[in-house]
């Protein structure tokens, strides 16, 4: 039989700042978003905070990270850290 190429869904993919890395294998990255009013149209900047798991431990605080959405890890990390843009100075 030929090889047959598994066909992936996109997954979310988000880029935010380590926050916390005091946990084993999982940091802590607040992501910002940019919504605009629904009536009034100002441009507001909500942030949320995401459990994303890191394996060889290798993020620390202040870095810029590049997250991809995977499956639940544990009760409260579904995303995992897929590159690190920017160390920390």
């Amino acid at each position: 039989m030929s090889e047959q190429a598994v066909e992936r869904n996109a997954r979310k993919v988000r880029e935010g700042l380590v926050v916390s890395d005091k946990m084993d294998k999982t940091v802590v990255v607040s992501v910002e978003d940019r919504v605009k009013h629904a009536l009034y149209g100002k441009v507001m900047r909500r942030t949320s905070k995401l459990k994303a798991h890191d394996e060889q431990n290798e993020c620390g605080i202040g870095d810029r990270v590049l997250l991809m959405e995977t499956r639940p890890l544990s009760a409260t990390k579904r995303w995992r850290v897929v590159q690190i843009l920017e160390k920390a100075k």
